[in-house]
């Protein structure tokens, strides 16, 4: 696939849009002085090129109940069980984010839970999934930073 081109409207149309998922299509159409249509077609464009893939919703996890974090290191016991490992893994919906990665881990894990006894399920069933050789965990204490608009702003300003 060759790759697309994103142009000066393009960028401001995705500046706007990651400022605010839900801005109409006509309030972008009317700050960059062109047609609502021409909005629509642009961001068609870059969904089909795989540049924009959906749009996301920002919970506040501590109003709901789930003001808990932690990071689960996973030691496998042979990295040929990390597929089996991750289809469990995706199976417990309190693991929001998993990665394989290089290093002291096989797996590096997010949890989100209600407090610490919740968390300790939840770790629990992560070590009795066959293939996990055991689990390292570290607790947040607080999300500090989590600022995906930041990089999408200083991405798009590079290219």
């Amino acid at each position: 696939m060759a790759k697309f081109k994103l142009d000066e409207i393009d960028h401001q149309i995705l500046d706007m849009l990651i400022d605010n998922t839900r801005i109409p299509f006509t309030d972008i159409a009317k700050k960059l002085v062109i047609s609502a249509g021409t909005v629509h077609v642009r961001v068609k464009k870059m969904e089909e090129a795989g540049i924009i893939r959906g749009s996301s919703l920002t919970l506040d996890y501590k109003k709901l109940g789930y003001s808990f974090i932690a990071y689960v290191g996973v030691f496998l016991q042979n990295t040929s069980q990390t597929k089996f490992v991750l289809e469990r893994i995706n199976q417990i919906p309190y693991v929001t984010v998993a990665h394989i990665t290089t290093g002291k881990f096989n797996i590096f894990c997010k949890i989100r839970a209600k407090d610490t006894t919740h968390a300790k399920e939840i770790i629990f069933l992560l070590d009795d999934i066959e293939g996990i050789y055991r689990t390292e965990t570290m607790i947040s204490l607080e999300e500090s930073i989590n600022d995906k608009k930041r990089l999408m702003h200083t991405i798009f300003n590079e290219l």
